[in-house]
């Protein structure tokens, strides 16, 4: 049985087309939960022969055993495939030493230093080639600067970084065409505002601020898009769970606002027939400039389950009747 076509949209101005739905390569990694390497490769190879043909990776995902498994499965099957990966930390190792694992299970051994600068950036991206095992990087993101990362203080060298240096750098990838695209990934829309000081960026991966629970990244940030001819790639859907049966809410535990919020949003899904995390997974590309939502599976399973959500066809209604409850942000755009 041939499976359906999945829908692709144009990466702001560039040559670039990716399937609404990508493969997010954080979890496959051990993102709080162990995740063998085997079942990472079969997930990738799964969501290829299924026609995502998007997948994103970065050096912190298990301080580089993401790319590793992307890698494995993409040198299977490169053909078509638009791949993403990001700049801003490089790995050092730790010889053998003890070391902070923070959120991963089994990371490889390494130690990660912040660097922004001209240098690091095109470090990072030599690194990243070497260990995906691969020629070609499509998209290239400036991973997690901001003051969600950093705090406002420890923000300011390495913005200095990226303003001084690492965004040249990254415009000699892009210009001599060995990227095809650049943008930042992070979790708080305002410092992509400030990118766009810096110039042009092609796309964006925003995680958690323009989903079905939450779109404050409405205005200024997603209207400026539209202005400046980049796209988005929605990162985190369900908004780290909440959307999808789970308690947690910005990697933390739900405050009673939002559950009750949730509760309220899922009353009118059921009205329609419709479950809330297929709502979730959807919702995002009703803005114009929303090219992809990247959710992230640990398995063929899981990303089954994923894939049946996504192919659920959706009445219009359900947006409108939400907005009509207030559970939407005024002004929300949706395409015709």
């Amino acid at each position: 049985m041939t499976e359906p076509t999945l829908e692709r949209r144009r990466v702001g101005q560039t040559i670039l087309e990716v399937t609404t739905l990508g493969l997010g390569g954080a979890s496959l990694a051990g993102n709080y939960t162990a995740v063998p390497a085997e079942q990472a490769r079969a997930t990738v190879a799964h969501a290829l022969k299924s026609g995502i043909n998007y997948v994103d990776t970065a050096p912190h995902y298990g301080f580089g055993r993401s790319e590793h498994l992307v890698g494995d499965a993409l040198r299977e099957q490169r053909g078509g495939v638009v791949l993403s990966t990001k700049v801003g930390r490089l790995l050092k190792p730790v010889h053998g030493q003890d070391w902070p694992r923070d959120e991963w299970i089994d990371p490889l051994p390494f130690r990660e230093v912040f660097d922004y600068s001209y240098d690091g950036v095109m470090r990072s991206f030599e690194d990243s080639l070497q260990r995906l095992g691969l020629e070609k990087i499509d998209i290239l993101y400036v991973h997690d600067i901001g003051t969600a990362t950093h705090g406002i203080e420890g923000n300011k060298p390495l913005w200095e970084q990226l303003k001084t240096g690492g965004y040249k750098a990254l415009r000699e990838l892009r210009d001599g065409g060995l990227v095809s695209a650049i943008g930042l990934g992070v979790n708080e829309w305002e410092v992509l505002m400030d990118a766009f000081t810096l110039g042009d960026w092609d796309v964006f991966l925003l995680a958690g601020r323009y989903t079905l629970l939450e779109q404050t990244a409405l205005h200024p940030f997603m209207s400026t898009c539209l202005e400046r001819g980049a796209s988005v790639v929605v990162g985190g859907p369900f908004n780290s769970g909440i959307l999808v049966g789970g308690s947690t809410f910005n990697y933390a535990k739900a405050p009673d606002a939002i559950i009750a919020r949730v509760r309220a949003i899922e009353a009118v899904c059921q009205d329609f027939g419709v479950p809330l995390p297929a709502a979730a997974l959807q919702f995002p590309l009703t803005h114009p400039a929303v090219c992809n939502v990247l959710p992230g599976p640990r398995s063929p399973t899981e990303l089954d389950g994923i894939l049946d959500w996504w192919r659920l066809e959706i009445p219009p209604e359900l947006w409108s009747a939400l907005a009509d409850q207030g559970l939407l942000a005024p002004g929300t755009l949706t395409r015709a």
